[in-house]
């Protein structure tokens, strides 16, 4: 299953247990009608591969559905096993037009508008 979202938070590497097991969660909002704020844990070597993102960006992340059950109750979390940076953001950041061009060509316009003499 694949999520994409935009980071709102990467929490710090925990060690649980006396073996020594790795954990690191993230946590992406969905761009969604209902935006969803959805956990996903990396465990073991894929904790490191947080370190090379940054909140708010946007991207698409692979996840494995785990649950279980401890003392009658039962848990359903995500399993990250990829991450990377989503296309979408990509695609979407290649319309938004630089806001410097955009102040520069109002500049020009107005300039060219008082250039202009009407002639009756």
């Amino acid at each position: 299953m694949e999520i994409q979202g935009t980071i709102i938070k990467i929490g710090d590497t925990e060690v649980v247990g006396q073996k020594g097991f790795k954990k690191r969660q993230i946590v992406i909002k969905t761009d969604a009608q209902y935006p969803q704020t959805i956990p996903v844990d990396f465990t073991q070597d894929k904790c490191s591969w947080l370190d090379k993102y940054l909140i708010n960006q946007f991207v698409s992340i692979s996840v494995n559905i785990q649950g279980n059950e401890w003392q009658g109750k039962y848990y359903v979390g995500l399993q990250g096993w990829k991450i990377q940076h989503s296309e979408a953001e990509k695609s979407a950041n290649a319309f938004m037009p630089d806001r410097q061009a955009i102040n520069l060509m109002m500049e020009n316009a107005e300039e060219e508008q008082d250039d202009i003499t009407i002639l009756n």
